[in-house]
């Protein structure tokens, strides 16, 4: 352990695997700040922690399963030349609940919820936390892949995604009530989602869309849309 305090090539590592697991963890947060908007407000910020706290604890169980978690990468079965894995079938079947998730709200948003569908309306806090971490297994798959590929041992691994969690359960919050105060903003992070739920479903399919370009292209419409409320703040 001594070893390991002293050695530059880990703190190295454990700085850039924490950086990486927090901005892989915005698409987490994002998810549960909308989802627990459909909850009572004063049980929102019980369910953004039970949320991140049950991310917390299937990522550090993946992460000493990861002989297990490699082995969803391998094929067991064949359908007219895909090799389908169970890595394939989670990430498919997860995109498509984020995507159906996020366009539920989004009609939500747009037609107000006398007009939308069941699924939009107000949810029990049980229900909702069981959306959370159905999003929080697949997004894990991409932590905790990411944390083998970067550092060589398991205490920086878990140490980078204790650190990152406990970051993203602390900015939360601010997230949340940003979200909620502003209704163009919560639009675009709703299309957002809808844009991770294609990549996903896509990484499923064997499709990879390198996640640089997405984050691209949120950071400018993010940008845009910080202008446009800076606009409104002066013109108000």
């Amino acid at each position: 352990m001594l070893d390991l305090l002293i050695d530059p090539a880990v703190w190295l590592s454990f700085l850039t695997l924490t950086v990486l697991e927090v901005v892989l963890g915005v698409d987490n947060v994002i998810f549960i700040s909308i989802a627990a908007t459909r909850l009572p407000r004063g049980q929102r910020a019980r369910a953004r922690v039970v949320g991140l706290a049950g991310a917390l604890v299937l990522r550090v169980a993946l992460l000493f399963s990861i002989t297990w978690i490699m082995s969803l990468a391998h094929p067991f079965a064949t359908i007219a030349g895909f090799a389908l894995a169970w890595r394939d079938v989670i990430l498919l079947l997860g995109g498509m609940f984020l995507i159906w998730k996020a366009t539920t709200e989004i009609f939500a948003e747009v037609e107000g919820d006398a007009h939308a569908p069941h699924a939009a309306t107000k949810t029990s806090f049980w229900g909702t936390i069981v959306q959370i971490m159905v999003l929080d297994l697949v997004f894990s798959l991409d932590s905790v892949i990411t944390a083998v590929g970067i550092a060589d041992h398991i205490e920086v691994m878990v140490a980078a995604v204790v650190i990152a969690i406990l970051i993203m359960m602390v900015a939360s919050e601010p997230i949340a009530n940003f979200i909620e105060g502003h209704p163009s903003t919560k639009m675009l992070a709703l299309a957002f989602l809808v844009m991770v739920g294609m990549a996903l479903a896509a990484d499923g399919m064997h499709y990879h869309i390198d996640r640089g370009f997405i984050y691209a292209a949120m950071i400018f419409a993010g940008g845009v849309e910080t202008l446009n409320l800076l606009r409104q703040r002066r013109r108000g």
